[in-house]
């Protein structure tokens, strides 16, 4: 199939196997038959009300089919589907909806006071059309056709998908991927070297992915983009439609659906899920799973043990890489060996030398930035100088480098250092410094604040605060952190906050990060009670 489209292939499934399940969420099983109308309808109806290709259209959801639904019907129309941090406050909302100038907008019925408030700070002209899930969505579908003059204008490979991701600037970054690249991508990722199948082919001879629940949300690319992948093998996407994790209620789930393959995000989810297994041994029957992967931030060796003792036939997976561009993988079994997991350097993932800009050779001792080349991203949306500093040519090959420092082993495996800007990354989430730092000096008792990541067994990494008061001003923890809350996201607003003397900025105004980060890790460690 030239141009490959998640539209076109998730249409081409529908046909094939109307009756097989596309999406299990609790009691709601939505067939492929099912899942294919429903987004059809909606595309009908955000036609009608005059989305056109090329239109952006936000999806503020929990992991409800719903969601699902709406990146198939954008998807449907040519619009690009925007996804949208169900943890944002209204100034968060309001700054991706203005950014990606969307031009409609699927939202949380709890979730509609923040919506409203964002959409209406928009222009006059430019605020985008709300609809809730809910009555409102369901009437929106039955007055709706699953026929449309849509139709006219087939899915096409060059359509964009748009996921906001986080940007050293403090703000999250739109990143533009075509269809047929992202689709590709993720094909390669699991199966190097390989083109993918005709997908009607293989639904049709029965074939089709394993059933998959991404315990992580799908507002981010790795609870997304395994959906999407399961979906493209003609298979079911099992979600669990509440915030946070019930690791009791995604056993549960594994054991009544018959989950082949589960999706999270390092220890933040890890962990839970390893303390329920510990405290039922037996509980659950959860020998239809085959593999447990993770993406953006890794797992702990003592982790991946706790769970191979519970689930000694199922393979552990690490993926490397990043919404700007994925990368490669590895797995480990009961029997292997379980330290920090180690990718190979291949013909698409590579270590460039700062200074050179050329591959570093395996077994040097310069310290580099990971790169993949192939297919990537068109860049971000709206920032031509971001674009250029993450997607750069080297000797005629585009890369995409996001900004992760590694080395390279003599053996050609890749040794990652971290990042080497100061973004945290608490739990898979990006949080960046500066976005939390203006909330902190806008306290009218903060002289001055910097945010830094500490390490948490948990989190992986704790956000902290180091303030500055004003002269004659009193600061205490819980009058900062009520100020943040009622400004920022939770998972972004420190955890700790601890009132310096100074931050001993440099002449030119800059902060010792490296140093700070040092100094909240000893006062982070001396105050744990």
């Amino acid at each position: 199939m030239p141009g490959w489209s998640f539209a076109a292939v998730w249409q081409s499934i529908a046909v094939e196997v109307p009756e097989r399940d596309a999406v299990v969420c609790g009691p709601r099983r939505r067939s492929w038959g099912a899942f294919d109308d429903r987004a059809s309808r909606l595309a009908t109806h955000w036609h009608r009300a005059g989305l056109r290709p090329g239109d952006a259209v936000a999806i503020d959801l929990l992991n409800r089919p719903e969601y699902l639904e709406t990146f198939f019907a954008a998807l449907k129309l040519g619009c690009m589907p925007v996804n949208v941090n169900y943890r944002y406050l209204a100034d968060e909302v309001h700054y991706v909806l203005a950014d990606s100038q969307a031009r409609a907008c699927v939202h949380e019925p709890t979730l509609a006071a923040v919506v409203h408030d964002a959409a209406g700070r928009q222009p006059d002209g430019e605020r985008p059309l709300l609809l809730e899930v809910g009555d409102p969505y369901e009437a929106a579908l039955d007055a709706a056709s699953p026929r449309g003059e849509w139709e006219a204008r087939p899915p096409d490979g060059d359509d964009v998908i748009l996921l906001y991701t986080g940007g050293t600037t403090g703000r999250p970054k739109g990143v533009r991927w075509r269809n047929d690249d992202l689709y590709v991508a993720l094909w390669e990722i699991g199966r190097p070297g390989t083109e993918p199948p005709d997908p009607a082919a293989a639904a049709r001879a029965g074939k089709r992915a394993g059933t998959a629940l991404p315990a992580c949300p799908l507002m981010h690319g790795t609870g997304l983009f395994i959906a999407m992948s399961t979906l493209a093998g003609g298979g079911t996407v099992v979600l669990v439609d509440e915030p946070g994790l019930d690791a009791a209620r995604v056993w549960r789930e594994v054991e009544r659906v018959g989950v082949a393959v589960l999706t999270f995000v390092g220890d933040v989810f890890a962990r839970p899920l390893l303390a329920a297994l510990d405290a039922e041994p037996g509980r659950y029957d959860l020998t239809s799973l085959r593999a447990i992967t993770s993406s953006g931030v890794t797992w702990s060796p003592d982790t991946k043990a706790g769970l191979l003792r519970h689930l000694p036939s199922v393979t552990l997976i690490d993926s490397l890489g990043a919404t700007e561009g994925l990368m490669s993988r590895t797995a480990a079994t009961a029997g292997s060996e379980l330290g920090p997991p180690r990718f190979a350097v291949d013909d698409r993932v590579c270590v460039l030398d700062e200074a050179t800009g050329r591959p570093v050779a395996p077994g040097r001792a310069a310290i580099g930035l990971l790169a993949v080349r192939g297919r990537l991203p068109l860049g971000y949306h709206r920032d031509a100088e971001k674009t250029a500093e993450t997607f750069r040519v080297v000797d005629g090959v585009r890369y995409s480098i996001p900004g992760d420092h590694a080395t390279v082993d003599a053996d050609g495996t890749v040794r990652l250092l971290g990042r080497g800007s100061a973004c945290i990354n608490t739990g898979g989430e990006k949080v960046y410094p500066e976005e939390v730092e203006l909330v902190l000096r806008a306290h009218p008792g903060v002289l001055d604040g910097v945010v830094v990541g500490v390490p948490d067994e948990r989190y992986g990494e704790m956000v902290v605060a180091l303030v500055v008061a004003r002269d004659g001003d009193h600061l205490d923890e819980p009058e900062l952190s009520a100020w943040c809350r009622a400004r920022i996201a939770g998972y972004k607003r420190p955890k700790r906050f601890f009132v310096v003397d100074s931050l001993e900025r440099s002449a030119a105004g800059k902060a010792n990060y490296p140093r700070l980060r040092q100094q909240a890790t000893e006062l982070a460690g001396g105050s744990r009670r």
